[in-house]
């Protein structure tokens, strides 16, 4: 049974705006110096770029302040920094490229303002994430619809191989990361439900308990529906995440070891089934086990050129605006991770990691203190699927796995990512709220404090 008490924790929502004031800071300082070390004078824009993104971040602090008081007060900082920083480089790599390329920084710029809207409408009018496990299969389908959409003849659109765009005229978007998000919300809602028969039935088979298929029938079906879309798309590094999310949070609801055994099994499985079926993905696999060779080097010098910057960079780096981070292919989006090894050095890479760290412990510690079991898997699905593409992107580009072609979460140019993410971002902030809240002595969310598993009714 739990307690309700007259205690009130504290909101920390002076804490949040101080790091937000730093956050900004931070940013501003990086873009000065950037104009200082390419142009050598004080960005006439400096305040312009500075006044903008503040905006924006007390914007979004005063709308938690009104509807998620308790909300996490490190998440928001930690987020509008790296989104801040990764405009500041996409900014330095546009003044290299300037007289071969378009700009991309105002774009970058226009849809982190977009993605924040979102973020700030969400918030508001998502008052209890436990709302959304009422839509289980409503969300199974509405995914898997947006896995489809490039496959569509008239709005798909190929790039680089792989068919996971969609176009209207002069816009373009990649709905599997909107698909991302859906699925986690789908394999929470189910897995909550069925957590019980999968972790205390099922038959024994090699030492591992399987459940029947009636239970784990529906989301193996939506999981394997997804990679076959996936994999028909040609985008491998969209279908690993996917594969390492569902392990992980089928580990997180049953807590049973025998499903990492079962997801390594299968893996290797998928893995050695794609190496034979798709030429890019063994051309990858050249890259990563030697990208010196003569045939590597005839097919793509990308990565060799990555890992020559991020060695150029040293412990300390060459400072921002003072390297050559342009000289790698995609160095604005898929490379970025190198474009800021260079300058900024070993330690500035890990500064850049530390803070992606931070972010998934706060979304794993909200998991941990929400109430109610939904929350709890929803805010670690969320959590490991940042988790996930930042250990693919980064073990991409030094050889640690083959590359999969992902980008950085908030650092990387490209619009979908930023909505994507930044609607990760505004569902952890409401289930922290949920979490840190104290309990009311009359529940008005239709769940009693003592049963907090339960359904919210319909």
């Amino acid at each position: 049974m739990s307690t309700v008490t007259s205690f009130r924790p504290r909101t920390r929502r002076n804490a949040e705006l101080l790091l937000l004031l730093v956050a900004v800071g931070l940013v501003m300082l990086a873009y000065l110096n950037v104009g200082l070390s390419v142009n050598e004078q004080i960005p006439i824009d400096l305040l312009t770029q500075g006044g903008w993104l503040l905006a924006f971040g007390l914007a979004f602090h005063f709308v938690l302040r009104w509807r998620a008081s308790y909300a996490d007060p490190l998440i928001l900082p930690i987020v509008i920094l790296l989104n801040g920083l990764g405009i500041v480089m996409i900014h330095r790599l546009d003044l290299a490229k300037a007289s071969t390329s378009g700009a991309l920084a105002p774009r970058q710029i226009m849809w982190t303002g977009v993605s924040m809207l979102l973020a700030i409408c969400f918030v508001i009018l998502l008052k209890d994430h436990r709302v959304l496990r009422r839509y289980t299969y409503t969300l199974m389908v509405s995914g898997l619809g947006f896995l489809l959409l490039p496959m569509l003849p008239v709005i798909g659109r190929s790039v680089n191989g792989a068919r996971i765009w969609i176009g209207i005229g002069p816009l373009s978007f990649q709905p599997g990361e909107v698909a991302k998000i859906i699925l986690t919300v789908f394999f929470a809602a189910y897995l909550v439900q069925t957590r019980d028969a999968l972790s205390l039935t099922g038959r024994r088979f090699l030492g591992l308990t399987l459940p029947h298929g009636r239970v784990f029938g529906p989301i193996l079906l939506a999981w394997m529906t997804s990679l076959l879309v996936l994999v028909g798309q040609r985008d491998l590094g969209s279908s690993l995440l996917f594969f390492g999310l569902f392990v992980a949070m089928l580990y997180v609801a049953t807590e049973r070891v025998s499903w990492i055994a079962i997801g390594f099994l299968m893996f290797a499985a998928g893995a050695s089934l794609a190496y034979f079926l798709f030429d890019h993905l063994r051309q990858r696999v050249l890259f990563w086990i030697d990208p010196w060779s003569e045939q590597a080097l005839a097919q793509s010098d990308q990565l060799v050129r990555g890992l020559m910057g991020m060695g150029a960079g040293g412990l300390f780096g060459t400072g921002l605006g003072r390297g050559h981070p342009q000289l790698t292919y995609f160095a604005e989006s898929d490379f970025i991770i190198p474009s800021f090894a260079e300058e900024l050095g070993l330690f500035g890479l890990f500064a850049i990691l530390v803070l992606y760290g931070l972010l998934v412990e706060r979304g794993l510690r909200t998991g941990l203190g929400t109430r109610d079991g939904f929350g709890k898997l929803l805010a670690a699905g969320l959590a490991f699927s940042v988790t996930l593409q930042i250990f693919v992107v980064v073990g991409g580009v030094t050889r640690v796995i083959p590359l999969t072609g992902l980008t950085s979460p908030f650092l990387s140019a490209g619009g979908s990512s930023l909505l994507a993410n930044w609607v990760i971002v505004a569902l952890l902030l409401r289930i922290s709220d949920h979490a840190r809240r104290p309990l009311s002595p009359e529940p008005t969310t239709g769940e009693s404090p003592s049963r907090g598993n339960e359904v919210v009714p319909a």
